[in-house]
């Protein structure tokens, strides 16, 4: 199969062109533009036509003569443009054009075909499977709005060389009905949407930066996707970072950001990108770590929550701390509460996602545990080390957080004084045995390579 990603944009492409926005300022800068989504399969199958892919085809060096079928998602107006009917008539092709869509669709294009065009009409319903020359397809349920536009739908399409594609634009999260046909698919490629980014209150049928990794941990749970699926992300939006902000944050999910017109082959696959074995995730007090933290396992099937805080009868604001933190993880995540890191991490598979959060508790704990705030680090400086050893040595996938405690005011107190120059070390030692280490500040992620 060859896919050729003619738009990777949503309705108003990516940037806006009358937007001034940050993320639409770094697109013109950078000269990445992206017109609506739309995918060209084998040069035979064309999945989405709205207004711009018909010059989108011609700008990235493709003709759609050889088109036999045009594959519509549903009636949303960038992701059908019936004038291409018109184009082809003024071309006066004689071969066949199959047209299928909802019925939303067909009743849109209807009023564009000439009299003797050679275009056949044909409506789908749910759960519909068709054969289309060297292809089946089977009709699934997007999330997107109703009838009006569709039902609008996703497509799973098989070729014949057996490589499978989900096309899932546009679409909020997955219906459990859904994800159940999905079951078991094992998508060579998946094209998904992600249209809003880390705006999370836009009230739409999209998918932004917790729903689309969500989503994903859903289809890699009944395994749809695996981890030799290539997962694109597609409808991208001005609402999203700027592109190479995006690109890293996906990255991490082992999602690709591709411009319009990079082709994608079964027989040459690009590579996913790959995932640090232990991350290190810095930050000052209130300043996105862990979420950041979080949101970096958001794709994984099954994570194991460790959490180091101890509890503290009658202190109602530390209780109102973790409930924050217990509202945020996803229901299909587990949760271990202990001190015992070292055990967690040598007992942990390399099935196994941990998410440690965080060692700024983890080390108050040991310190108390060793009656150490007098100075007597001894028995503390061992627990370091036994962790560092485990940290080394474990094969699951694993990241943690830590705060960054230097930066502020020298404490009053020696103990206060203590407790920042021991976890200076802490992160230090920790630091320099990562394969990934990043500070944040301000809610925003900056790497710290190693020189």
């Amino acid at each position: 199969m060859e896919i050729v990603l003619l738009g990777t944009g949503s309705a108003d492409g990516w940037p806006n062109p009358f937007c001034t926005c940050a993320s639409c300022n770094a697109a013109h800068a950078s000269g990445d533009i992206r017109g609506q989504s739309g995918a060209l399969l084998d040069g035979q199958l064309l999945i989405d036509c709205g207004p711009e892919i018909p010059r989108a085809a011609v700008r990235h060096g493709h003709r759609l003569d050889r088109v036999h079928t045009l594959l519509f998602t549903h009636a949303h107006p960038d992701h059908l443009g019936p004038a291409a009917l018109l184009f082809r008539h003024w071309a006066h092709r004689t071969e066949p054009l199959h047209i299928v869509g909802p019925p939303a669709v067909i009743a849109e294009c209807e009023p564009w075909i000439g009299p003797s065009d050679p275009v056949s009409l044909s409506a789908v319903g749910l759960g519909d499977q068709l054969r289309i020359a060297d292809y089946t397809v089977r009709v699934l349920a997007a999330t997107h709005e109703g009838p009006a536009i569709g039902p609008a739908v996703l497509y799973d399409i098989t070729a014949a060389d057996r490589t499978r594609l989900l096309y899932a634009a546009d679409t909020g999260p997955l219906s459990g009905e859904t994800l159940a046909q999905l079951a078991g698919a094992d998508f060579d490629f998946a094209l998904i949407e992600e249209t809003f980014g880390d705006h999370l209150t836009h009230h739409t049928d999209h998918l932004d930066l917790r729903t689309f990794p969500l989503t994903l941990a859903e289809l890699r749970r009944n395994q749809a996707v695996t981890d030799a699926t290539q997962v694109v992300a597609i409808h991208l939006s001005h609402h999203n970072p700027p592109i190479h902000a995006l690109s890293s944050r996906l990255a991490a999910w082992g999602v690709l950001v591709l411009p319009d017109g990079t082709i994608l082959r079964s027989s040459d696959p690009l590579t996913p990108p790959a995932r640090p074995h232990r991350t290190l995730i810095l930050g000052g007090a209130r300043s996105g770590k862990s979420a950041l933290a979080e949101s970096l396992v958001l794709d994984r099937p099954v994570v194991t929550y460790v959490a180091t805080a101890d509890e503290r009868p009658g202190d109602a604001e530390w209780e109102e701390r973790l409930a924050r933190h217990r509202s945020r993880r996803p229901d299909h995540w587990s949760t271990i509460e202990t001190k015992d890191l070292v055990g967690v991490l040598r007992g942990a598979t390399e099935d196994d996602v941990l998410l440690i959060d965080c060692l700024t508790l983890w080390l108050t704990r040991m310190m108390d545990e060793a009656n150490a705030w007098n100075g007597e680090l001894d028995l503390v400086d061992k627990h370091i080390a036994e962790l560092a050893d485990a940290w080394v040595a474990t094969s699951a996938q694993v990241v943690a957080v830590s705060n960054e405690v230097g930066w502020g005011v020298v404490p009053e107190t020696a103990s206060g004084r203590l407790f920042r120059d021991v976890h200076g070390r802490l992160n230090s030692i920790i630091a320099a045995i990562s394969d990934e280490v990043t500070l944040v500040v301000a809610g925003r992620a900056v790497p710290m390579v190693q020189r």
